[in-house]
């Protein structure tokens, strides 16, 4: 019985695709989508669509407890995301172009340092419309 509903609630879990892009819907340097809103437990898999992007986490920008990761250039990546909270998604080499994204895991609130970490301005200022496009506005 125990083994029926691991295996059920393991079956459970999704996998999101997120692309590393140089250019997308929204502009240049962006991941594409730039917001998603996922389950604990579910995976989100990095594709190196574009040359020269990566996928890491951001200081501070992590729920409490969470060690974050770094995928390499030009690397897939695939993260399974168990903690709840928001999680701040940069590509390394082009955060100074703006090119982050925000994930959602489970349903909690915005918290208030978020996004006040430290990032350079047209990152800030893209997380302010990925924040406001999907009801989070400050």
């Amino acid at each position: 019985m125990t083994i029926i509903l691991a295996t059920a609630s393991g079956a459970q879990a999704e996998m999101h695709e997120v692309r590393m892009l140089n250019r997308g819907a929204s502009g240049p340097m962006v991941y594409e989508p730039d917001f998603l809103q996922i389950a604990p437990g579910d995976t989100v898999k990095f594709l190196a669509t574009a040359n020269g992007h990566n996928a890491a986490t951001i200081e501070g920008m992590v729920p409490a407890g969470h060690s974050g990761f770094k995928g390499g250039i030009n690397e897939e990546i695939e993260v399974t995301l168990d903690r709840e909270g928001f999680y701040g998604i940069k590509c390394s080499p082009h955060i100074g172009m703006g090119m982050v994204m925000v994930v959602r895991v489970g349903d909690v609130p915005l918290p208030e340092e978020f996004p006040v970490a430290d990032v350079p301005a047209r990152a800030g200022k893209r997380f302010g419309e990925i924040l406001s496009r999907n009801g989070f506005a400050r």
